[in-house]
């Protein structure tokens, strides 16, 4: 071989031991992004079902006559508060 043809063939070498590295970077920061992405998924169903829960607590009590005050407008919570028992 040529001295042209080894420094090509090195020049190959560490393109391809840069490239390599590089995919294991990226291919890491990939599994961390999964990774975020799966606990960020579930924190977001823990706080759909948190206010899933509150809604129906809040629909619960409307369905029951009396248990919210209401003020002369008839809106619940308008701040008139001396009908609370």
């Amino acid at each position: 071989m040529g001295e042209d043809m080894t420094a090509l063939l090195l020049a190959i070498a560490r393109e391809n031991a840069d490239l390599r590295q590089q995919l294991a970077t990226a291919q890491d920061m990939l599994m961390e992004t999964a990774i975020d992405a799966g606990d960020l998924h579930a924190l977001i169903e823990a706080v759909q079902a948190e206010r899933d829960a509150w809604r129906e607590d809040a629909l619960s009590v409307r369905r029951w006559p009396g248990a919210m005050p209401q003020s002369e407008s008839g809106r619940v919570g308008s701040g008139d508060l001396a009908g609370w028992r």
